[in-house]
């Protein structure tokens, strides 16, 4: 299969393990990598043998046609709307956008110019998330009742070289790791229907403790514990917690109940894991995954599966239909908080197709 050209913007913390993990998948051609920090970008391309050039390069080159977008999270739109303008298929990292609108109109711009758009996180399509998503489609839970997600962590200013932009608008626990549970959660249960929940933030400054910046305040502009129930369309009652104020807990990431039996699901910002099993009447029993991609970090996985699709012609898995509802899920909780009220979801999509076929050896998948 002819490889596709790619071009990467943003060389930030996360653009390390996207490139360690496209050297698994032939079928992507890195053409150059760029930032704003041209130095930065310098830096990325000298560590992994690569170009670096200005993006008004990387957007008009024709030889690449998918712009990988690695920005902070408010430059998500500004520069998927580039690339798209350009004439460019795009994927970003999570979310899709801080706010649901732009979204939407990504979305549409997309649909427009006849271009996919594409979104972390991929995790889902990870073997120990398609093994559990296997057991769900087989019945083994019997009828969905419910479950619960649990994120909750003091603060990633723990440990993040650069911290400010998770406590700015955009940010927050929702729009950080909500992402990573609500897509699984979305590929094991199906669509959301409607959301209800509560937020609030504990301080109002934060302090840095990673090492570079220890000792800096950090103002809070978001809340910071965001809990809440989402109601799907197939009937299940989750329960989720996502937090940068817990010092500590002992709740599973992931925890699925049906009339005949439980799951635990490992993290979702993980591609593998112990999955655990409990048939009514029985134990706990751990579960093998004989699935690819559960080894390793594979963050590229969707792009990779995203450039299968383009040459195939079919459907790509993590999907701007998918990070739209996804972002319209997240944003709902911030809006049942400040109204008081159950927020109807007004996106409708299909789970994603299962992956059940390696793509490194150049197999696309059903």
């Amino acid at each position: 299969m002819e490889r596709l050209g790619i071009g990467i913007i943003g060389c930030g913390n996360i653009s390390s393990a996207y490139l360690k993990a496209m050297a698994s998948f032939s079928i992507l051609d890195i053409r150059g990598i760029a930032d704003l920090n041209s130095s930065l970008a310098k830096q990325r391309a000298a560590e992994f043998n690569l170009k670096a050039r200005d993006v008004a390069d990387l957007l008009a080159d024709p030889s690449i046609e998918l712009i990988v977008n690695l920005t902070v999270p408010k430059a998500h739109v500004t520069v998927a709307m580039q690339a798209l303008e350009a004439g460019k298929h795009t994927y970003s990292e999570k979310p899709l956008a801080t706010d649901f609108a732009d979204g939407r109109k990504l979305v549409a711009t997309a649909r427009e110019k006849g271009l996919r758009i594409g979104a972390a996180p991929d995790t889902f399509l990870g073997g120990s998330h398609q093994t559990a998503r296997a057991i769900v489609d087989a019945g083994v839970l019997g009828t969905p009742v419910g479950g619960t997600a649990a994120f909750m962590c003091p603060g990633h200013e723990r440990w993040h070289p650069n911290p400010h932009f998770y406590y700015e608008v955009g940010g927050g626990p929702m729009l950080d790791m909500g992402p990573y549970y609500i897509t699984d959660l979305v590929n094991l249960f199906g669509p959301v229907a409607k959301v209800a929940g509560f937020a609030t933030a504990a301080r109002k400054e934060r302090t840095i403790t990673s090492a570079a910046r220890n000792g800096e305040r950090l103002p809070v502009h978001v809340p910071t514990h965001v809990a809440g129930v989402m109601a799907f369309e197939n009937g299940a009652v989750v329960q989720i917690g996502m937090s940068f104020d817990v010092a500590g807990h002992k709740h599973v990431p992931l925890e699925l109940y049906g009339t005949e039996g439980t799951l635990i699901v490992p993290d979702p910002n993980h591609f593998g894991g112990q999955i655990e099993l409990l048939k009514k009447g029985g134990a706990f029993e751990p579960v093998a995954t004989t699935d690819p991609y559960a080894d390793g970090n594979y963050r590229s996985l969707g792009v990779a599966d995203m450039a299968h699709a383009i040459r195939s012609g079919r459907p790509h898995r993590a999907s701007g239909d998918l990070a739209l509802h996804v972002l319209e899920v997240m944003e709902a909780f911030g809006k049942a908080a400040e109204t008081g009220t159950t927020i109807i979801i007004t996106t409708k999509i299909e789970r994603p197709a299962p992956l059940s076929v390696s793509l490194v050896d150049g197999h696309i998948g059903r």
